[in-house]
This record gives structure tokens, sequence and C-alpha cells, in this order.
């Protein structure tokens, strides 16, 4: 089944088509003004999957994600910290590219910048005053959005006035000469000891809308396969390329596909600075290991919204620490590269490629991956070294190459021996107080029991109680 990706434009699931040279994707990246945060990671991610997936599949793929590196949040933190805006920029981009680095997301094709794309916006600008889609203010040059009405709505589903009124603070008043409350801004004449480029219009600086649109162009023609981001961006981000683009080139669709991820809740509330919920990618890292933030991000359908809560990112610990493990202890095993020849696991596969294909649906990857696990978990303790071969093979071609949750075989293999060292310095020790514990809760000492447990977990030791008793592995591996 080819693949179908939900289209915020039309609103069901349609085929991507794979029929060209490459598929072309581009997704609107981050303001670099802070550090970068778990919402940031969620869609970095789910683009990241869907990236992967093709590529797995054999098709050529080009993707770019930008930087919007001169914005108002960015001269504010600029003037706050007395540097100059791209110090502030260029430190928070590093920090997004080490974070996204420690995630396992691949390097995007391209990381446009929009200080970097000025000339391409000024001239996109030029051409829509020309065609008489925008006009120049006393503070600007604006979209003029009465020019192109049957546009709006694309992604919303909404008329300019439905939109308007759920918009919040997102939609400017009205400015100096802006004709309508509804117009976006192009081009920012620079205000004093702000940023600026010369241009047309006078000195200033790009609205935020249109640069997105310039580096698309720049970067694939006048039109893209795929085109998103989070679902925030929407409107008016996504809504106000559409008329750009679209009023610019002459092209109809500019993007032939919409892809939007879901947002992140932090305990059942919106995630913000003042509610101190906010979760800086660093700091999680820093809390439960990249790849157990990794596990957690994709352990959800990517339009799904995510509650980020202590029961995710244990779920996520456990089941990563058990994939991991299972890998670990099948140790010297060489990973075969074929399992067609066991049902169970060609069953799985074939589960997992239909749940891929329908939409990204990464919670049915993870339930087969999770039953591969545990087939292996099997294979390692009756020492059937053909079976965890194979299931080995299978979690690196797919839990790994696909999911992005395992580190590279070189990787792997160092973890394989250090987690050996390991295990053999402590095992004789950690199965004493397995032991232990299990007299103390013989005799119903459960704060003893409870006790023996922090010991063990101090150790860097998880301990697991099931039907057949209680069984260790190793943390953070």
């Amino acid at each position: 089944m080819p693949l179908r990706l939900f289209n915020t434009s039309s609103r069901t699931k349609q085929e991507i088509d794979v029929s060209g040279e490459e598929v072309t994707i581009y997704a609107c990246g981050i303001t670099p003004y802070s550090p970068s945060h778990i919402g940031h990671a969620r869609q970095a991610i789910a683009f990241d999957t869907l990236v992967r997936w093709l590529r797995f599949q054999g098709i050529r793929v080009r993707y770019v994600t930008n930087f919007t590196d001169i914005s108002d949040t960015i001269i504010d933190a600029s003037k706050k910290e007395g540097v100059d805006f791209l110090e502030v920029a260029n430190r928070h981009i590093s920090d997004y590219r080490i974070s996204m680095n420690r995630l396992n997301v691949l390097d995007a094709d391209a990381y446009p910048r929009v200080t970097e794309s000025i000339e391409g916006i000024i001239s996109m600008i030029e051409t829509l005053v020309k065609k008489g889609h925008a006009y120049l203010a006393g503070d600007g040059v604006y979209f003029e959005i009465d020019t192109a009405p049957e546009k709006y709505g694309r992604l919303t589903g909404q008329t300019l006035e439905m939109v308007r009124s759920g918009a919040g603070g997102r939609v400017a008043s009205t400015g100096a000469g802006k004709r309508d409350h509804r117009d976006f801004a192009l081009w920012k004449i620079a205000k004093p000891g702000e940023p600026s480029w010369d241009s047309p219009f006078g000195r200033g600086r790009p609205g935020w809308h249109i640069e997105c649109s310039a580096m698309v162009h720049e970067h694939f023609g006048h039109q893209v396969n795929i085109h998103g981001g989070g679902s925030d961006l929407m409107f008016p981000h996504h809504e106000a390329e559409i008329f750009q683009s679209e009023c610019c080139f002459n092209v109809e669709p500019f993007a032939r596909h919409w892809m939007h991820n879901g947002m992140i809740n932090v305990d059942g509330e919106k995630m913000s600075k003042s509610l101190g919920n906010f979760w800086t990618v660093s700091d999680a890292i820093d809390a439960v290991g990249p790849m157990v933030l990794r596990y957690a991000l994709v352990n959800a359908p990517y339009r799904q919204p995510i509650d980020f809560n202590q029961v995710l990112l244990d779920d996520a610990e456990k089941n990563h620490g058990r994939l991991i493990e299972s890998i670990i202890s099948a140790g010297g095993v060489s990973i075969a590269r074929q399992w067609s020849d066991i049902e169970s696991l060609k069953n799985a596969e074939d589960s997992l490629i239909r749940g891929m294909d329908d939409d990204l649906n990464t919670r049915v990857a993870i339930a087969e991956m999770q039953s591969v696990v545990k087939m292996l978990r099997q294979a390692n303790s009756s020492q059937d070294h053909s079976v965890a071969s194979a299931c080995v093979g299978w979690l690196s071609a797919y839990a790994g190459d696909v999911l992005g949750l395992l580190p590279d075989e070189e990787s792997l293999q160092r973890m394989v021996g250090q987690a050996s060292e390991r295990r053999d310095e402590i095992r004789e020790k950690v199965e004493s107080f397995i032991a232990m514990r299990e007299e103390a809760r013989s005799e119903r000492n459960w704060a003893e029991a409870d006790r023996i447990r922090d010991v063990i977990s101090e150790l860097g030791v998880v301990i697991e109680d099931g039907e057949s008793g209680t069984i260790w592995r190793m943390k953070d591996l």
C-alpha cells in the first residue's frame, strides 16, 4: 500500500506522489531566541520519521528546514543581553542542532536562514507589489488579502472573520497606512537601532511569513511536495504562505500536501513558562536520556496531541530499556538481514508497514516492535541464536533505521561490551540484594523491600517482578 498522509488542506488522507526524481519536504523551523523546547523536538522527530520511512523504502528525499534568525523576539533578547542579535540566534541554533543530534534526528539537506535569504525575499515582495497583491505603507509593505480572498481558509477551513476572532493576539492591529487589519506584513521599516537591510521599500527587515515562501522557492522552485510544521503554524503563517507563493508565481497549489503535527501539553495543561511547566529539550534529555525522550515522542501518531507527564516518561524508560537490554543480551549473535521465514516476524513486519503507510502510525510500529522485543527476550532465555539473530536484524531495521530508537551499530556493539563488563562486575551483589528483597517481601516487610530496591537502583539497575520471578537489567544503556 502506498504511503497515505493526512493532508491538512483537503482534510483527508491522500497518497504521496513518489513518481518524480525525489520527494521534496519543507518544515518551518525554529525562531532561535531561547533554548529549544520539547515542542520543537516533537516537530523535528515527526518530520524525521517521515524522511526515514520514505528513504527506508528506497525513495529519494530532499528535506529542508529553516532558521528564522531575525525576529522581534530575537531583537528583544539581544537588547536584554546587550549583545548582537546574531549572537543570540547562533547560540540557540547551536543548542538546537546539538539537541537534535542527540535525539538521533538526521541532518536536513539544508538549513536556510532568513539573514542569508534577503535577496530572494525582496525579489518576491517586488513581484507581489507589481502584480497588485501588495502595497507600501508608512511602516512597511503589506500583502492585501482582498486581492485573493478565495485562497483564505485553505488550512483552517474558516472564513477570514472566523479565523480573526479565534486568533488572539497573533494578528497585528492596523498599522501606519495598513488598509485592513487582515493584511499582513511582508517588509517592516526598521526602527532606530534595529538590524536592517537596504531594499526598494526602505531600510528594514522581512515580515515573518514571506521568509519561508522565499526559502521554499530557492530550494524547490514554485512547488513543494510536502510542507508543514506544528499545528500552531496553520494560522497565520501557513495561510499567509499560500497567499504569497501562489499569487507571486501563479501556481496552485504551492504545496501539494500540508502536514501538521500535534502539540504537547504538560500534565494536562498547555506548556508555558508562566505556568512553570516548560521543558527545554536539554532539560528533558538530562532528565531521562535522549533515546527515552525520542521513544516518548514517537509513541503516539504524529497528529495526536501528547500529554507530557511522568507516566509517559516512565513507560518510555521501561520499554526502551527492554529494547536495548534485549539486543545487548543477544550479545555476540550475528545480525540476520532476512526474517521472512519466521512467520511471527513477517507478520509483525507486515503490520508495521501497514501502520506506517497509514498516516505514519508510529503507535502501531511501537506495538509491533514491543512484540519482537518480547520474542527476542524469549529467544535469549532459551539460547535460540537463530531466532535471536533474526529478531535483532528486524529491530535494527525498524526500531533503528525507521524509528531512530537505536544508536548506530558501532555504538551498539560498544554498549554490548560495556554492559557485559558492568553486569559481570555487579552480578553477585545485585543477585544477593534481590534475594534479600525476596525474603523481605515474603515476610511482608514492605519498607525493607523498598529500601533494597532503592539500593539496587543506585547501582544503575532496574528490576522487574514477573510471574517467573524478578529479573534485572542495566539502566541508561
